[in-house]
């Protein structure tokens, strides 16, 4: 460990370094100790993001897999898995033939946003058989063996994953998969919302079989709500390409988290639900993406954090919307399976209530939240800043009825006058009126409340607020600033910098 003494400090003050320069360089540093200024160890994720990055996507590279030929798919064995732990894959490839494996994790990593990690030995794959629907739930559950069985080496970072499978002849699909760190508590812990992400996954997309919760396939071959599934697997790939829907709002949010050097880790819904993740070993948790299915577990984890003294940072919106049982499978294995039956009776009820809205069950999002889902946005529209003064806006420049483009888009949230409110200190920091897909007229709010215990709760209240975090063509610097804010006050962290804009993941918005 190597010490600064104070009279080295002294020594550049003298030599016509300013205080505030110095003060630049005490992040680097870490805290006083005894007298002196000691070296910061730095958090696992920042020394990740040193190495080379290696886009895992190149808009350039292989084939995309489709559902109509099924060239080459597969999915995991598990959500989430710790050092030491395995995870497996199962994969089938149209026609027979030989491929490989190769995992990445998504970052920063100077915009390359992504490193391969680890590349398989070749394979030797063939198809394999889409499975019918469950008659009573819809569910669709393949059965296909082992492929290759991965043991996370001890020194893998905690980050979400891709496993990218590549045909001989250049067809490739992925599938995700997040990496916990079990042991060391992180200052914050991005939540990937993998039972949202399986909620819209219609795998397969061939026109006649595949569902979700949302849509089955009528005998037109047109999408249908009213055959959907009621419950959906993990066990079978993602549709097409493998690119879970929404996941490309979670990695604006990572590379930006990245980029700007939090102590962060990750996790999933599923470890939220389990008592994998508990939320208070950590200062912060983040609901990076589009977080819309929440379990009873999940959501008295949130809570207790929140009674707690520690603080979450929701940055999509449409939050803890639905409420779901999550199920295993029928020969035991725990966390493969979501049940939403959104209706009520539900056929599969249990002592927490049918699976419809949380509002529904007499628990509106907003108690938690802060705010609630109130609409589709038709267009993009601009945030309109209210409560300019407030600290969150501090150092953007803004003053109240600033319009920032085309944050407010794809979904919203505002506040209900008439819904409960968390017993905390409240402020509306946007007041943005839009046009919902139907025509209606509705106004997005983007809130956050201040607990008596010390926590923090912030909904960004808009789908589009981490692209403007990252994503080049949106990314606006007074948003990353009002953010940095925010998380900067979670952790007691200051000075989080920035840099030019990442990649996107995939094509999808």
């Amino acid at each position: 460990m190597v010490h600064l003494r104070r009279r080295w400090a002294l020594g550049l003050l003298a030599g016509g370094v300013s205080a505030a320069a110095l003060g630049s360089i005490q992040p680097f540093l870490g805290r006083r100790r005894g007298g002196m200024l000691v070296r910061r160890q730095p958090p696992p994720v920042e020394v990740e993001n040193r190495a080379a990055g290696t886009p895992w996507w190149p808009e350039d590279g292989p084939r995309a897999a489709d559902d109509r030929h099924r060239q080459i798919q597969g999915y995991a064995s598990a959500t989430s898995v710790a050092p030491g732990e395995s995870i497996d894959f199962h994969v089938a490839v149209n026609p027979a033939g030989r491929y490989r494996i190769s995992i990445h994790r998504l970052g920063w990593y100077d915009g390359a946003g992504a490193r391969t990690v680890l590349t398989s030995p070749e394979f030797d794959g063939v198809p394999q058989p889409v499975p019918p629907a469950d008659p009573a739930t819809g569910a669709i559950a393949c059965r296909w063996p082992v492929s290759w069985t991965l043991r996370v080496p001890d020194d893998w970072a905690s980050g979400l994953y891709q496993a990218v499978f590549t045909s001989a002849d250049g067809w490739r699909a992925c599938t995700p998969f997040v990496v916990r760190d079990d042991r060391r508590a992180a200052a914050l812990c991005v939540v990937l919302p993998v039972t949202t992400w399986q909620a819209y996954n219609q795998w397969p997309l061939d026109g006649r079989t595949g569902k979700s919760l949302y849509n089955g396939f009528a005998a037109t071959g047109r999408r249908d709500p009213a055959v959907r599934a009621r419950e959906v697997s993990f066990d079978r790939p993602y549709a097409d390409d493998g690119i879970a829907i929404q996941l490309t709002r979670d990695h604006d949010a990572i590379q930006w988290l990245e980029r700007n050097g939090y102590d962060v880790s990750y996790a999933t819904s599923f470890d939220l639900h389990s008592g994998r993740l508990d939320p208070i070993r950590h200062r912060g948790i983040v609901f990076a993406g589009h977080d819309e299915y929440w379990s009873v577990q999940m959501r008295r984890a949130a809570g207790r954090a929140v009674a707690a003294g520690h603080s979450l940072a929701f940055l999509g919106a449409n939050s803890v919307y639905w409420h779901i049982r999550v199920r295993p499978t029928a020969d035991g294995r725990p966390e493969r399976v979501v049940a939403c039956a959104k209706t009520n009776p539900d056929p599969g009820q249990d002592a927490a209530g049918p699976t419809v809205k949380w509002r529904s069950l007499g628990q509106p999002e907003q108690a938690l939240v802060g705010v609630q889902y109130n609409g589709i946005v038709g267009d993009p529209q601009p945030l309109v800043v209210q409560g300019a003064d407030h600290w969150f806006w501090a150092g953007t420049g803004l003053a109240d009825g600033d319009r920032i483009p085309g944050v407010v888009g794809g979904e919203a949230d505002g506040l209900n006058p008439k819904g409960p409110r968390p017993a905390a200190t409240a402020t509306l920091l946007s007041a943005s009126p839009y046009r919902t897909r139907e025509g209606g007229q509705q106004v997005q709010n983007t809130h956050l409340y201040e607990t008596p215990q010390g926590a923090i709760v912030f909904a960004a209240g808009t789908l589009c607020w981490t692209m403007a975090l990252n994503r080049p063509g949106h990314r606006d610097e007074r948003i990353e600033r009002a953010t940095a804010n925010l998380l900067d006050r979670m952790t007691g962290r200051s000075g989080a910098s920035t840099g030019p804009a990442g990649p996107a993941v995939g094509a999808q918005g």
